[in-house]
This record gives C-alpha cells, structure tokens and sequence, in this order.
C-alpha cells in the first residue's frame, strides 16, 4: 500500500493512493478534522496545520501497526527518474542535468523520514547551504533552481515563498584577464590538437565543452565562420573563423578522416547525434560530417550494446594541458580556459568592437552579462601614477 503527500497550495496537503486503497485507509483520512475530498483532481485536501498533520500521522500508525505493514511513500528513485526526463524532453544541457540531479537527490536524502517536503525544507535546505557550508551565491542559486525546478515539474507544485531563505553572501569578482603576449606565452607552450582548441578558446570566446562538443561540419572555410549549435540556452549562433588557424583546421580534419576510416573499416565509426535526426537519417552517425573535431584517442564501449564508438576530447584534459602551459610561462595569475574567453572579450573591447557585437559572439542572452568587460576596462590602474612615484624622493 502506498500513500502520496505533499503540498497542494499554501493552506492544504493533497493525500492520493497510487496503487488503490480500502475503506479503512478512506476513513483514516475522513477523520482529520478539516479534510475535504476534490472531485475535479481525485484527490483528498488536509489543512496544513500541526495539528492536523499530527492527527493524519498517529493515524497512519495505527494503521500500519494493526496490520503489521508499512505506508510507502512513491519512491524517490522513480522521481529522479522523471525528473531527468523532464530535463531530457526540455534540452537541458548534461552539465545542467548532472548538476540538477545532483542537489535533488541530496535534498531527497537529507529529509528522507520526511513524510512531507515542502517551503519550510526548501528554505532550510538553502539556508544551510549558505550558512553553515559557505557556498557562493551562484552555487546557491543553482541549488535553488534545481529544487523550484523538481517541484513544479516532478511534484507538481510550485513553491514561491522563498522570502526566509538566508542568501550567500555576493561577492563581485573581476574576471582574470591576461595580456596578449601572455596568451601567447601559454598557447605557444601548447602542442597538437590540444594548442589548436585554445587557439580556438581564445579566437573566438567560444565556452569550453562549445570548443569540443564542434562537429566537422561546423568548420565554414567558404564563409569563414565556425557554427556553434546547442549552445548554452539551447541556442545556436554563428563566429569568426580566425585566418592564423584556418591551415591547422584543415590538417586536424584530415586526422580525423583518417580515424574516422579506421573505424569504419574495424566495423563501428559511429558519433552520438541527436535522436531525431537519428530517427530520421539512420545512418547519420557514420557520416564523416557528424564526426567530432576534437575526437578521443580511444573508442569508448557501450556497456549496453556493446558498440564502440568515438567521443571527443574530454574537458579535464584540455584543461590540465592549459594548467601546465600557465605554469611553464611562469604567470602568476590563476588563469584557466575560461580566462581565454574573458580575454577574448576584453581585447575585443579594446580593440574597438561595439558591446553588442561582443555580446552576439559570447552568446550571452542579457548584455548586462557583457558589460563585466567594461568594467575591466575602467578599472585598469597602470595609467595612474601612484604617489609614491610623484611625490616621493628616495
């Protein structure tokens, strides 16, 4: 036997039963005080009050006592489940998904003998994050995304009092930028595909999984233009394609035509590609345009099928080689692959591009996002003359 609560608005509970009941289970909740039976929904509406949540559950006891069994509530694996569908069906990206799935299942697990979760555990939850775990506010708000988002789309419910949540302290941070020699410095210690997806992060502000998730056919030589498809939002948009760069794309495609035959040849040669241009072009993933630019060196096994195919270059990878090349050029600053997307921007800026340029090519929805930049800009400090080198004679 299992039995569903969970919030219904702010003054009810909404009381189901999945899985039937029988006339004793229908009186149980017939004699919480306040209990009123929706026809429309099929579904029973209990005060949400102490008292008669105290009623309702020293009830439910006496119930599972006299017949030696136990209430289940609907099991949070199942909504996990649903809710990574959820996310699927509305094309979130994995990061997202991963993330999401991730602050869900510590919710569900730190008030699992819960019978009930609703505002007060959300604004507990997140109050603690920010209080005693010291999360950044981003982290904080990802979480709270991720539980806003569980609810109304899982629960079917749609908390919207959040006003007691005690938020992470904001904290305004400006992006590290490099110099262009300093950029320099790092690429030139880069080798291989490696150094060419930089150069890539770092002539086109791309994000780092738009760098290795670009496909063969995103390359344009002919309109010298990179697509970036499925980006951040679901979004696709188009960038320059730098000229220093043009003849090492050429060469890293000729590398992967020739991988790409090899797999043929050993009987696989397929790419992950969307379901619905799989479903329409069944062949699609062995086209050679499908192929990933940056492709792994190993063929990956499907635990499942047991087909071999090829993924691209994972993230870690590219990022530890930039570590490196930062360490070797012997920069202080805490640079990463990220930092050659801010330095993209910031040289754009200085180079005279207009904001809304800027912000087209970094595939930012708010321009405010952009303006961050400008910001760098106006607090550079090395026209100012400090008085120590005015005033002072040492």
């Amino acid at each position: 036997m299992k039995i569903q609560i969970n919030r219904f608005d702010e003054k009810n509970l909404r009381v189901t039963f999945p899985e039937g009941f029988d006339y004793e289970l229908l009186n149980l909740v017939r004699s919480v005080p306040g209990r009123m039976w929706d026809n429309e929904n099929k579904q029973w509406l209990i005060p949400d009050t102490e008292f008669t949540k105290k009623i309702l559950y020293s009830k439910i006891k006496e119930y599972e006592m006299r017949h030696k069994l136990r209430i289940q509530q609907i099991p949070f694996n199942a909504e996990i489940e649903q809710l990574k569908k959820v996310l699927t069906a509305k094309h979130y990206s994995s990061h997202t998904i991963d993330a999401y799935l991730g602050w869900v299942k510590q919710f569900l697990k730190k008030y699992e003998n819960h019978s009930i979760l609703a505002q007060n555990e959300i604004n507990e939850f997140l109050t603690e994050l920010a209080v005693k775990l010291k999360v950044s506010p981003s982290t904080q708000n990802q979480a709270m995304a991720a539980l806003l988002f569980y609810f109304r789309f899982v629960k079917n419910e749609n908390p919207d009092s959040l006003n007691s949540v005690i938020h992470a302290k904001t904290k305004k941070h400006i992006p590290v930028v490099l110099s262009r020699s300093e950029v320099g410095m790092i690429l030139n210690r880069m080798t291989g595909s490696k150094q060419l997806a930089a150069m890539v992060l770092y002539g086109t502000g791309i994000r780092l999984n738009e760098v290795l998730s670009l496909r063969i056919m995103d390359i344009d030589f002919e309109m010298n233009e990179i697509v970036v498809r499925n980006g951040k939002g679901g979004k696709d948009r188009r960038v320059m394609l730098p000229a220093l760069i043009i003849p090492q794309l050429k060469d890293q495609i000729k590398k992967v035509k020739v991988i790409h035959d090899q797999d043929l040849k050993d009987g696989w040669g397929k790419a992950k590609i969307p379901d619905s241009y799989l479903k329409k072009y069944t062949g699609a993933a062995k086209e050679f345009r499908w192929q990933w630019l940056f492709p792994q060196k190993n063929r990956w096994v499907n635990p499942e099928t047991k087909e071999e195919g090829r993924w691209h270059l994972d993230e870690s990878l590219l990022q530890r080689a930039v570590k490196q090349a930062v360490l070797e050029s012997g920069i202080s600053k805490p640079a990463t692959c990220h930092t050659l997307r801010h330095c993209f921007a910031t040289h754009m800026l200085e180079a005279g591009y207009d904001i809304r340029t800027i912000q087209e090519l970094l595939g930012h929805s708010d321009v405010r996002t952009t303006m961050i930049y400008t910001h760098v800009l106006q607090n550079r400090t090395k026209e100012i003359i400090s008085p120590l080198d005015r005033e002072v004679t040492l």
